[in-house]
């Protein structure tokens, strides 16, 4: 018997099957052929072991089948949830996902887009911490929570209407005088809409309340000392607090109890993402809900969509509220 060749052509292939060359080629590329040919051939790639190399079919035919995905880290657990869902949405549209992280360097989100364009990927979705990237206009690129211009467009969950509903849930759960804690990049992005919400429903609604904004480069630890101030003869002066992710409410949570205060008796908390813990599937903490899953799966219809004269330049979709432990539901 015939060994298989370690790496088998079509050359190989039109010998094992006595048929032209281009008979292979026709069978490969999905051309009509005759069956008593196409059978022939197919057997005989089998029987060699021959692959098609999608990839270097895809750069003669400029359809790699390949999408970019640039993300700041796959260490913040957000990150890591959107990650899988948009790889996920892409794999059951038949597109393989080519991944880079940045560690939120400019230079860095730059290289990877010219990489992206090296490779003759088919579209980028990027979240990305760069006011000046960039973007290729012949490449169809989606931005996640970043909004640059009406011809990128954006994706993003009702970032504003969630920092709102927030601020009611606290209130409505008894709360009277809230605290908002909030950690990210300098960098303008949708995010900062969750502050703005915040800060609107307190006014409207004649609530007291304080913002604390530090940026990334500070530290999660940063606002112990600002914990520390709101205790006064060991009652918080806030029992209110929202924070603007669910990693940053963890860290509170833990510095409050640090500080022989209560979750949810003496302070109520509420996060932002909506991410379970990996261990059992509960909530981290009560949290505004992002809908990941429709963020990926809009990502992903927005980009391939093949009319981009009249994509929306920003998509919001809704957020929900969920309780876990963290509220006095």
């Amino acid at each position: 018997m015939k060994a298989k060749s370690s790496n088998p052509t079509m050359k190989d292939v039109a010998r094992e099957a006595g048929v032209a060359l281009g008979t292979v080629s026709k069978v490969m590329n999905n051309i009509p052929v005759g069956e008593d040919y196409r059978i022939r051939v197919e057997e005989a790639a089998k029987k060699l072991g021959y692959q098609v190399n999608s990839y270097a079919k895809g750069l003669k035919t400029n359809h790699t089948g390949i999408v970019a995905l640039i993300i700041p880290t796959l260490k913040h657990p957000f990150f890591g949830v959107l990650t899988d869902n948009v790889c996920q949405v892409l794999m059951k549209r038949g597109f393989r996902t080519l991944l880079a992280t940045t560690e939120s360097d400019m230079e860095m989100e730059n290289n990877c887009i010219r990489m992206a364009r090296q490779h003759k990927v088919e579209g980028i979705i990027a979240l990305t911490y760069n006011p000046d990237i960039e973007i290729d206009e012949e490449i169809p690129f989606v931005s996640i929570d970043r909004f640059y211009t009406n011809r990128v467009p954006c994706v993003a969950s009702d970032n504003y209407g969630g920092g709102q509903l927030a601020a009611q849930k606290l209130y409505e759960l008894g709360a009277r005088k809230l605290l908002h804690l909030r950690i990210g990049s300098p960098v303008i992005g949708e995010p900062d809409k969750r502050e703005a919400g915040f800060e609107s429903w307190c006014q409207l609604n004649g609530v007291p309340y304080r913002v604390v904004h530090k940026n990334d480069a500070d530290g999660l630890m940063s606002f112990r000392p600002i914990l520390e101030e709101m205790i006064r003869d060991g009652k918080p002066e806030y029992d209110g607090i929202f924070c603007n992710t669910d990693q940053l409410a963890a860290v509170i949570l833990k510095m409050l109890r640090q500080l022989g205060l209560s979750v949810p008796e003496d302070v109520q908390v509420i996060g932002y993402d909506g991410l379970l813990d990996f261990t059992d599937y509960k909530p981290y903490c009560s949290s505004i809900v992002q809908p990941v899953e429709r963020m990926a799966e809009t990502a992903v219809d927005i980009l391939l969509n093949e009319d981009r004269s009249k994509l929306p330049a920003l998509t919001c979709l809704p957020v929900s509220y969920r309780p876990g432990g963290t509220t006095r539901d």
